[in-house]
Formats: structure tokens, C-alpha cells, sequence
């Protein structure tokens, strides 16, 4: 065992709440309104100030802000939205929700986002939409698929879940690069409100009707009619969802969101020492930050090689019996029982590559110095 052994379990990501939290909670709590009010209002504010957009709208997840994305985008049965397998399944599920088919493009090997050149073979005359995901919090080659998407009349949502305080070409992920683009806040992302997520737009006219979509397409929201002076009577002009995020969470992310520059810092000086140490073995490979593009290392994934001297399932067992949590690479969708087809195969090899070779370590503002040690020094004694 290596002396830095901790004495806790090493987990994978943990969120980091304060008093301050707390405390912004219990005067929710405290104020008799509970549901989407004020606090979601300044919440929405404060995040497209912060990403540099013209209008934030927050939803209950990312999941249900792509499927809003996509009902904002038109795209419904007999359309197809380009999107990579190697995601986790919402991505897929999301267009399935419209009545779209989603068809998977592999990705690029070393950035793990959609290859370009992949995308622009696989647009067909039904092709509504191009879902591009920023994997794990480092950008998609957005010039290039936003210049393929234009050429082609397609339109480009981003599923920006893993990324916010992600930057491309000097631009933060959330800036109207393309349509709209979706945000999560679970709790293994950076900025976390337990659940929840945020589209980013710059329509105000869509951005209006995402928020009358989010609360079952009412005409009047119920914080507006507690506010009027004089009786307000509500529509409803089409069929909408319960999407809505609660002034509870809402105030814990007006938290989060001060504190995220601190996160993103302390990410990446842990990112940069895993890198450094890491790379002097010749059988691991740690990840890539291309020109550019801007990490926020949402998640920390290396790739075992196929002739490492161990695999990387025995790997994460070893590990685990270290005290080290660990998770395997980027899921592929199209493995699983709803996306199964054989065609999939031939042509997503690289996606299969890295969920099989990809190593998700521990990587957390908390971690501590003595607990990366132990990571470290355990990969290497293994």
C-alpha cells in the first residue's frame, strides 16, 4: 500500500456546498414562495451575464432543456439530429422525445467530440439539426461544424452539459455560437443546484417561448399574476411541460455561480498535475486541450492503452481497493437495448475505442494534495 494511503474513500466528484448555501435555502424557505419566482429571474440574469449571452432560460434539467431546444428548433417526426454516440444517453433520448431519429457520427480520438469531416458525410436530405455535445467540458470544433451546418442549412444546438466556464476561440460556451445551447447542474458538475439545467439563446422571441414552454405553455406565469394589481387571467396556446426550476435551487445556484471561477481554477491546477505526472507513462494517455479551446476539466479522463501492462477494468478494481473511485469512459449510446443496431458498428470505432480504453480519475475543488498523491503514486505502483 502506498504511505499517502488516505482513510476515506476517494469518490470520482463531489459537490462543493457551503453555509452559504445554506443559508440562501432556509430564507427561501422562509419566504413563503417556493417554486420558479424571483430567485429563478435573477438566477437566468446573472448566468447569461456570465456566459456573455443575450437571454438565459432555466429548466429542471439539461434533458428537458435539449428536448425544449429541439421543440424550439421544429424538429419533430420524420427529421434526423447528427449526434455523437459517445455521450451519455439523454443526448439520444432528447431527439427520441420530438419523434426525431438521432444518427450517431463518430468522434475525433483525441478530443473525443464529433469529427467534422464525419458530420458533413452523414447529413442527408432529412437531416433537421446537428446536436453537438462539448464532452466533458472541452469544446466541439464549433467553426467547422457551424460552417458545415450553414452551408447545408441545418441548424446547430449545442449540449453544453459538462461545460460551463468552457471557452472556444477566446468565447465562453453559452455565447450565441450557435442556436441555443444546454446546460446541467448535477451535482457532478462543476456548478450544481442539485438538479436542473439553462438554455442559452440570443432570440428573444424563442427565449420568451421557452419560458411559456417550461411552465405547461402558460400565457401568464403565477409570479406575474401574484404580482398584478389587478386580476390576471392565464392561456394556454399550446401544449407545453412541467420543466421548471425552483427558487430553492435557483438560490443555491446564484451561490455556485459566485464561486465558479474558484472551481474552475482549482480544476485545472489539479488537471495540470495529473497531466505532468501522469504522462511519463508510456501506456496511459492523458487528455488533450487542442488550441482554442479552453477546458474546464468537468471530468478528468485518461485512456489505457490496448498493450498497457493491465487492463483497464482490472485497473479501476485495483484501484478501488486502494480507496479510489473510479468511472470508465463516455458511454457509446448505441450499445445500449433502445440504440442497438448493427449498422453502428462499422462506423463508430472510435467511439467504441474510448469507452473502452477511457478512465475517469477523482477530481473534485476539494480534493487535497495528499489524496491526488495517492491517486498518482497508485496508478504507477499498479
Amino acid at each position: 500500500m502506498s504511505v499517502s494511503t488516505p482513510v476515506k474513500m476517494i469518490p470520482v466528484a463531489r459537490p462543493f456546498v457551503g453555509e452559504e448555501e445554506e443559508q440562501v435555502v432556509l430564507q427561501v424557505l422562509r419566504s413563503g414562495w417556493l417554486s420558479q419566482g424571483q430567485r429563478v429571474a435573477e438566477f437566468e440574469n446573472r448566468f447569461a451575464e456570465y456566459v456573455g449571452a443575450k437571454h438565459a432560460v432555466a429548466v429542471s434539467s439539461c434533458t428537458t432543456g435539449l428536448h425544449l431546444a429541439l421543440v424550439a428548433a421544429a424538429v419533430g417526426a420524420g427529421d434526423e439530429v447528427l449526434c455523437p454516440s459517445l455521450s451519455f444517453i439523454a443526448t439520444a433520448n432528447s431527439i427520441r422525445y420530438v419523434g426525431a431519429t438521432p444518427v450517431f457520427v463518430d468522434v475525433d480520438p483525441v478530443t473525443f467530440n464529433l469529427d467534422p469531416n464525419r458530420v458533413e458525410e452523414a447529413i442527408t436530405s432529412r437531416t433537421k439539426a446537428i446536436l453537438v455535445v462539448h464532452q466533458i467540458g472541452l469544446p466541439a470544433a464549433l467553426s467547422e461544424i457551424l460552417e458545415i451546418a450553414q452551408r447545408r442549412n441545418v441548424m446547430v444546438i449545442e449540449d453544453a452539459a459538462c461545460a460551463i466556464g468552457s471557452a472556444y476561440q477566446d468565447r465562453k460556451i453559452g455565447l450565441p455560437h450557435s442556436f441555443m445551447a444546454c446546460f446541467s447542474f448535477h451535482p457532478r458538475k462543476i456548478l450544481t443546484t442539485g438538479e436542473g439545467g439553462m438554455l442559452t439563446t440570443a432570440d428573444e422571441q424563442i427565449a420568451a417561448r421557452l419560458r411559456r414552454l417550461r411552465q405547461h405553455a402558460m400565457t401568464t406565469s403565477d409570479l406575474a399574476r401574484h404580482q398584478s394589481k389587478s386580476i390576471m387571467m392565464e392561456g394556454y396556446d399550446e401544449v407545453g411541460f412541467n420543466y421548471r426550476m425552483t427558487d430553492m435551487q435557483a438560490a443555491i445556484g446564484l451561490v455556485q455561480l459566485g464561486r465558479l471561477d474558484g472551481f474552475l481554477a482549482r480544476r485545472r491546477a489539479l488537471a495540470l498535475r495529473y497531466s505532468e505526472e501522469l504522462s511519463r507513462l508510456a501506456w496511459l494517455t492523458p487528455p488533450s486541450e487542442p488550441a482554442g479551446r479552453r477546458h474546464n476539466f468537468q471530468s478528468y479522463m485518461i485512456r489505457v492503452k490496448p498493450d498497457a501492462p493491465i487492463s483497464r477494468d482490472n485497473l479501476m478494481q485495483r484501484l478501488l481497493e486502494r480507496g479510489i473511485s473510479t468511472r470508465r469512459g463516455v458511454m457509446s449510446i448505441h450499445r445500449e437495448p433502445p440504440y442497438r443496431d448493427e449498422k453502428w458498428d462499422k462506423v463508430l470505432s472510435h467511439s467504441e475505442a474510448v469507452t473502452d480504453q477511457g478512465l475517469i480519475l477523482p477530481l473534485f475543488h476539494q480534493m487535497t494534495e495528499q489524496e491526488q498523491t495517492h491517486v498518482i503514486e497508485s496508478i504507477r505502483e499498479i
